[in-house]
């Protein structure tokens, strides 16, 4: 098995870690592959330094690229092109006895699905999609099966030409289902925070990109809750933060525990830590989201009932002081099939063939659970 990710920002590659632990779970040997190590020289680097730099201070320039590439499937098919040297690169790093490929980022499907479409790849391909808000680039051909997070992201799959589209559950790791086994107190104690303030837990991604410090204020001025600030891997954001009358932490190694000891989450992007936040049950509110697929996922998220999109300061605090009076949301992350178990089962019957069995895909795909 090989796992396609990519290395920008921290979503793909959890993604991909998740679904590697489950998936070795189930005896299969699994290896990992960045897609930006393909390309050559300095692009890997320069890639992901551009992509930071849009989102951290040019976002009007990344909510045009965003509206550029998502308005059809040529702006993709071009990425496809240009892509289209790092394809032989991909197959040399591919092991010989590879039975599937799962990817979790859009690009990779323009580099794998034109392999399996034209021949050259045996292995079967699917793609785990990370948004609620569907990027054409996810849609590719060659790819076998879709695997998405939410119907909604089906209906926008189906149009675009994705078949076949299968609703799977979140790549959220178990201790944030399961944290709930530790005491709010106790989660407070762990993170040196008051046992008795309400308090919001502050994300915006592992690069801590969008306007944290506007929103820190207005969580604050709520007077409702305490802000609890997550800045990521950004430290000069940390070091704007130093001495805010609220709590400021870096990078976090233990986010279902910090989850535990919040009352809501104030996010901005709608990926992944939303994902986790809905999995543990706790009260999510999307408030200033990045553009782009942020301000994509918000729309979805609110329409569907799994977050509260706040639009505006003035209705922050009555947003805020209503879902924290309401406690722990009743709202859980949509459930589906476990992709790993699907991919498990697919592969299971043809273990020296390298081959996929995509031929009953509908019928053998199940909701089983992950080990």
């Amino acid at each position: 098995m090989v796992v396609l990710s990519a290395d920008i920002g921290a979503g793909h590659d959890a993604a991909a870690a998740e679904l590697t632990r489950r998936l070795t779970g189930y005896g299969l040997r699994v290896e990992r592959l960045n897609v930006l190590s393909l390309l050559p020289g300095p692009l890997p680097t320069m890639t992901r330094e551009a992509y930071r730099s849009l989102l951290r201070w040019f976002p009007l320039g990344y909510k045009a690229l965003f509206a550029l590439t998502g308005w059809s499937q040529s702006p993709a098919r071009a990425i496809g092109a240009v892509l289209r040297p790092a394809r032989q690169r991909l197959l040399a790093r591919l092991p010989a006895d590879t039975l599937a490929v799962v990817t979790t980022f859009p690009f990779a499907n323009q580099l794998v699905g034109p392999l399996r479409r034209d021949g050259r790849l045996s292995a079967g391909v699917l793609t785990y999609v990370t948004d609620f808000a569907l990027h054409p680039a996810w849609v590719a051909p060659g790819i076998d099966v879709y695997c998405v997070i939410h119907e909604a992201v089906r209906a926008q799959a189906e149009p675009l030409g994705a078949r076949p589209v299968q609703v799977v559950d979140s790549l959220v790791a178990p201790p944030f289902v399961r944290s709930s086994r530790l005491s709010k107190a106790e989660a407070r104690r762990r993170f040196g925070l008051p046992e008795k303030d309400r308090l919001a837990l502050i994300v915006a991604g592992s690069w801590g990109v969008g306007q944290v410090e506007r929103t820190a204020a207005e969580v604050l001025a709520s007077g409702c809750v305490r802000p609890v600030v997550v800045c990521g891997r950004n430290e000069a954001l940390r070091r704007r933060l130093r001495g805010y009358p609220g709590h400021v932490f870096g990078w976090v190694t233990d986010m279902p525990t910090l989850m535990r000891a919040s009352d809501v989450v104030v996010e901005n992007a709608g990926g992944l830590t939303c994902q986790e936040s809905l999995a543990a049950g706790l009260p999510t509110v999307t408030y200033r989201p990045i553009p782009g697929h942020g301000r994509a996922n918000a729309a979805i998220l609110d329409r569907h009932g799994l977050t509260q999109y706040v639009a505006t300061a003035a209705e922050l605090p009555g947003a805020l002081a209503d879902v924290v009076e309401a406690g722990r949301s009743v709202v859980r992350a949509p459930t589906g099939a476990d992709v790993a178990a699907m991919v498990a089962r697919l592969v299971a019957p043809h273990p020296s063939a390298q081959r996929f069995d995509v031929a009953s895909v509908g019928d053998r795909i199940r909701t089983d659970r992950s080990p």
